[in-house]
């Protein structure tokens, strides 16, 4: 089992282009962190619009780490409070899914 973090976004300012800013702020501040197994994020994609598509909120973040130890480094990196620091004023809201996934036999190498 892997740790799943998830983080959804809404923003005050959810032009694109503060959706693009928050994005490559994600990219650049948390990325290449020890444990880290995956970090993705990007803006909601506006077409999905079935009645189960959850709207509410703007960028999401997408990570992966090996255990709860590199998830609970992460979290007190310094880069990782730059992040937020640099990027909090322009959120609305905050959003945070920690699960225990599996990953196909086919995946694990």
């Amino acid at each position: 089992m892997i740790l799943a973090h998830d983080v959804y976004f809404t923003l005050h300012d959810a032009s694109e282009e503060a959706k693009a800013k928050l994005v490559k702020a994600c990219l650049e501040y948390l990325s290449g962190y020890d444990g880290c197994l995956s970090l993705s994020a990007g803006a909601r994609a506006p077409e999905f619009e079935r009645a189960v598509n959850d709207q509410a909120f703007d960028v999401a973040l997408h990570t992966t780490f090996v255990d709860r130890a590199a998830h609970d480094a992460y979290q007190e990196h310094p880069r990782h409070k730059q992040f937020i620091e640099a990027s909090r004023p322009n959120w609305k809201q905050v959003r945070v899914f920690d699960s225990w996934v599996d990953v196909p036999a086919a995946a694990r190498g």
